[in-house]
């Protein structure tokens, strides 16, 4: 008869043997590369490569452009692929056909949205957004608010009511948290700006492709995402912008470029914005960019977002129970409803402690000053992944290896 700790150990790899079996997402893994010996964790930061892909950047290298010469803008449908590929992103985030555009990054996005929703309320003059956020969302209120007021949501001492009056044009929240992976009521949240009479602005960045998304049912305004973390498009590629179809007639953004005017090719001298959506373009698009998404969305066309979510919860809360007895705070709700697709825990060396990790083949990021992050990417993750992922985490800490110099040492970029 086995002792305990090796009765332990069989249940533990029969339980995590029998999800992965199970799992309906399973073949999703076949059709990404992923290198030999990585447990990557880290996809909320860049995606993994669709096996695909490179063949489609190819084809519009060598045949699109390489044969079809500036003929392709109208062949291959280049003009058409910002509007077409938000068309094909909408139904990640719960929109209809025509309220979402691929297009810019993220920040010049938040520049546009944020400008275009304080024109719409006027008489007010107050930006309310979240200490906490990713910083470049701070740094766009500050920027697409010159001369408005700015409240900072401090989730220690602040409700988000607290901050909310007649003076407030708009609201700007991340959906999940960046940092800690926690995921706000949409639909709550939403409600109560409106309540109050200002904009509601999500940033969709650390949810898309990682959970379901319902922007119209929970009549959000305007909201921007990037393409490169769980949707896979690659590295830099285009975000995306959403705009809700009450919005289009009455809004004016401030990038008018040629590719957002009503009739780009009549060279006018005056600008006159596009129907729709399109009125939120304003340059021309990264084509090589956009073929990557192009290939990613191949994938997402196919996914089932309520399995996707089903073992994104999986994933992450075997993880929290496998890593709990290492005793480091975890700053990831524990509550399933409140939490995204990543778990963040807390070390005061967690800086060494990742790289040292990494070294091992498993690779999730830091946050300063002492949080360490993993992603769980349902689509190309597996449960036995996650298993082995927690007790590399284990080995580290337990045998201090951590400690030694070389992974304190910051070389490069901290991703």
């Amino acid at each position: 008869m086995p002792s305990e700790p090796q009765a332990t150990a069989g249940r533990g790899a029969a339980e995590v043997e029998a999800l992965d079996a199970a799992d309906p997402l399973r073949a999703f893994r076949d059709r990404f590369t992923l290198p030999e010996g990585v447990l990557y964790l880290d996809g909320n930061s860049l995606g993994a490569l669709p096996a695909h892909t490179p063949e489609r950047i190819a084809r519009m290298v060598e045949q699109e452009w390489g044969r079809g010469l500036i003929r392709s803008w109208n062949e291959a449908g280049w003009y058409d692929l910002p509007r077409g590929l938000g068309d094909r992103i909408a139904p990640l985030v719960g929109a209809a056909a025509g309220q979402t555009v691929v297009c810019d990054s993220t920040s010049v996005n938040l520049f546009k949205v944020l400008t275009t929703a304080l024109r719409l309320r006027p008489d007010r003059r107050v930006i309310v957004s979240e200490l906490g956020s990713f910083p470049t969302d701070l740094y766009l209120t500050e920027g697409a608010g010159v001369g408005y007021d700015r409240r900072l949501l401090d989730r220690d001492g602040d409700t988000l009511e607290q901050l909310l009056d007649q003076d407030v044009a708009v609201v700007l929240l991340s959906h999940v948290d960046y940092r800690t992976g926690r995921l706000q009521d949409m639909a709550a949240v939403t409600e109560l700006v409106h309540r109050h009479g200002a904009l509601m602005v999500w940033d969709l960045c650390h949810s898309v492709g990682a959970l379901p998304v319902r922007l119209d049912a929970c009549e959000v305004d305007f909201a921007v995402g990037c393409s490169y973390k769980y949707l896979n498009g690659g590295p830099g590629s285009p975000a995306f912008l959403y705009a809700a179809a009450r919005h289009h007639d009455a809004a004016s953004q401030p990038l008018t470029g040629w590719f957002g005017h009503a009739d780009p090719f009549a060279f006018e001298p005056g600008y006159r914005p596009a129907d729709g959506i399109g009125r939120f373009l304003t340059g021309t698009p990264p084509l090589l960019s956009l073929a990557g998404l192009q290939a990613a969305l191949d994938l997402w066309d196919e996914v089932d977002l309520t399995a996707l979510r089903a073992k994104s919860l999986a994933l992450t809360s075997l993880f929290l129970r496998l890593t709990e007895p290492l005793g480091l705070p975890s700053l990831t709700p524990q509550d399933p409803e409140q939490r995204g697709s990543q778990v963040s825990l807390r070390h005061p060396q967690a800086y060494a402690v990742m790289q040292a990790l990494i070294e091992r083949g498993v690779i999730g990021d830091f946050r300063a000053p002492d949080v360490l992050r993993f992603g769980f990417t349902p689509l190309y993750l597996s449960h036995a992944e996650v298993r082995d992922a927690a007790e590399a985490l284990r080995e580290v800490l337990v045998s201090e290896v951590w400690r030694e110099p070389r992974f304190a040492a910051v070389a490069g970029a901290v991703t």
